[in-house]
């Protein structure tokens, strides 16, 4: 009880570092998870959904200098970039890029709702004749050779606009090093570059304003110096996909919603003005 005593009154008497007017950006990384979802697909000749749709993330292996400190390859990892503003010493305002990603489970077991020809998109597609037919919640494998293949890969990028509030929970006496609790939401678009096959035919897609979302978070952000910082943060949010690019044709699309969890860690600097 003592020790729980002796930390509220270093945090109740505390002071918070002044940083109204003052600049910050960092740059870390992120694992990412997310529960089922339902993923519909539309075209000529064929309108169905797959439903309860696994997914995972798809870390890249720690491999030091020849990916994550090449600052040619800095997009590969799941990574993310934000740079803010204090615009109280408490209260930042920040825009940023969370590039998570997001590949659907192959093999899974699934089920189907819809319709599916014998030829879809245009030009045509021949399809599989064990995918022809109408299917009422139709027990399907997602298989990736010759039915649906899809991940968005590079990424599952989520751009916000985010509001933080701080509040000060220890200060070394009256040096810079501090720590603070992290409170925040966001709001923002989603601009996946999908790679996608159906029925076999798809590409990497080019990067497209596909949805919207929104986000919470709260993390602890120590302070190391006036400069420098390290954060780790908790992050959740729902994103509605309505435009995703699947065979790399305009007559073709697929559109999800997406729930998402997201654990990050950074390296951050502060600059510029305040006191």
């Amino acid at each position: 009880m003592k020790y729980l005593l002796l930390f509220i009154s270093i945090t109740a008497f505390s002071q918070s570092i002044p940083r109204k007017g003052k600049y910050f950006v960092y740059w870390g990384y992120n694992r990412s998870a997310y529960p089922t979802s339902d993923i519909s697909f539309k075209g000529p000749g064929y309108d169905f959904t797959l439903n309860k749709v696994t997914a995972s993330d798809a870390p890249t292996a720690f491999d030091g200098f020849e990916t994550y400190f090449n600052p040619s390859l800095f997009s590969i990892p799941q990574f993310n970039l934000h740079a803010g503003y204090f615009i109280k010493d408490n209260l930042s305002l920040s825009i940023g890029w969370d590039h998570m990603k997001y590949v659907v489970d192959d093999f899974q077991n699934s089920h189907i709702t819809g319709n599916i020809s014998s030829q879809v998109s245009t030009p045509s597609i021949q399809v599989n004749p064990a995918y022809i037919g109408n299917f009422s919640n139709a027990p399907i494998v997602i298989n990736p050779t010759n039915f649906v293949d899809y991940e968005h890969t590079d990424g599952f990028n989520f751009a916000a606009v985010e509001l933080d509030h701080y509040k000060n929970v220890w200060r070394a006496g009256k040096t810079n090093m501090q720590l603070d609790w992290i409170n925040g939401v966001g709001i923002g678009v989603v601009v996946p570059r999908s790679d996608v096959r159906l029925f076999t035919v798809g590409q990497n897609n080019f990067w497209n304003l596909a949805g919207a979302g929104a986000s919470i978070k709260s993390g602890l952000r120590l302070n190391l110096t006036k400069l420098l910082f390290l954060e780790t943060t908790l992050k959740g949010g729902y994103t509605d996909l309505w435009d995703v690019h699947t065979t790399g044709r305009s007559v073709d699309k697929a559109s999800q919603s997406i729930w998402f969890g997201e654990w990050f860690w950074v390296l951050g600097f502060n600059f510029g003005g305040g006191k």
